[in-house]
Order: structure tokens, then sequence, then C-alpha cells
């Protein structure tokens, strides 16, 4: 089946949406944990989640467009308290946190609607999920419009890592297999992890190496 551009825009709504978001290939996803200024906690699916360099220590998530019916209670916490949290999802809880992608009303903590815990580190303003075994919290740094399409893309620092040390390799190489970190395609698919291999770093001269994994 070959589709061109017109053809694409020409789709199904659903069906084009489906579509574009599996093509671009596995990816990570994560809960992203906020709260208001008054207080009110937010949980909200996010799999726009990316590396943006590990000196200073950046990441990059994609926020959908403010127009969309519910607004972005998430995107709206972060303009207003900068602080935000990323927890990794596993098989135990991949259900609950599907279902914090519908849309609640701004004044429901997604925390109570699914079942999840909310966890609060010592002089962190942002909620972390107790159930999630990779929490990483945030400080918005740049706020990126993409005029584009109407979507945001918001780069943050990493102010703080919690990680049982068992996941974490004598070389800092995080193991997500062994945490469980479960991964997504498309809007509604989720997908455990099976371990093939790790290699040396890779160099013109010389062969690569497995890495013990």
């Amino acid at each position: 089946m070959k589709f061109t551009y017109h053809q694409i825009i020409a789709l199904d709504r659903l069906y084009r949406a489906n579509l574009i978001n599996s093509i671009t290939g596995f990816k990570s996803v994560a809960l992203l944990g906020t709260k208001s200024e008054n207080g009110n906690l937010n949980l909200a699916l996010f799999s726009q989640v990316f590396h943006v360099g590990a000196n200073p220590p950046f990441m990059g998530v994609l926020f959908r467009p403010e127009s969309q019916l519910g607004g972005n209670h998430s995107l709206k916490n972060v303009r207003n308290t900068e602080y935000f949290t990323l927890n990794h999802i596993t098989a135990n809880i991949y259900k609950q946190a599907h279902q914090t992608s519908a849309r609640y009303a701004e004044d429901i903590s997604e925390f109570d609607a699914v079942g999840l815990t909310p966890y609060f580190s010592e002089n962190f303003f942002a909620p972390y999920v107790q159930q999630s075994p990779v929490k990483i919290g945030l400080k918005k740094e740049e706020e990126i419009p993409l005029i584009i399409n109407g979507t945001t893309l918001i780069v943050a620092s990493i102010q703080e890592l919690i990680i049982e040390d068992k996941f974490i390799k004598a070389d800092g190489f995080a193991d997500l297999h062994a945490a469980g970190s479960i991964t997504c395609s498309g809007l509604d698919a989720y997908l455990s992890t099976n371990k093939l291999a790790r290699f040396s770093y890779a160099k013109p001269d010389k062969p690569i190496e497995n890495i013990s994994y």
C-alpha cells in the first residue's frame, strides 16, 4: 500500500491518527505529574518524550495543542509552576495509565480517578507516581511553540532521578527491561520488551562487542 501526502490528508481522521502515530516506531511512554498553583494534582499519559542532552541533563516533552477540547491542564501547570515529573509505566499499571488520557475536569485528580498513588519527594513541588520504578523530576527551562501545528515543546532539566540501585549498571546504564518499563506504539498499544544485545561503542577500525546486559 502506498500513500501520497494528499491521500494521507484525505483519510478518515481517526484512521489517519492511528496510522501516522504508529509508523514513527515504538516510543517511550510515561505518566506526567503536575500540581497546580491551587494544589490540584494532575496526571497524564505522554508518549512524546525524548532525550535532549546529558550535560546538562535535558529532556523534551511535546504537548498537544491547547485548542483541543478540554484544554491542556498539564501544560498550564508546567507554565505556572515550572515543575513536573515523568514516571515510567509497568505492566502492573498500564491500564490505569491509559485511563489518565480521558478528559477529566481540571479539578479532578487523575491519581484518585484511576487509583494511582501520588508520592512527594522532599523539596520537590510536583507529584511522582509511587508505583513507578523510574521517577524523574524536571524543571521547565525553555518553551518552544510549534506554529506549524499548535503543539508546544518543553525542554526541561532533570532535577531529580529516583531509581533503585539494582537497575543501574556499573557504567551508569539504566536497565529499563529489568525495571519492567514498557513501551508503546501509536495511541493505544502497549508492549513489553525483550533483551537482544547491548553493544560496545562503534569505531570504524574495531568490531563491535557484546556488553553484559
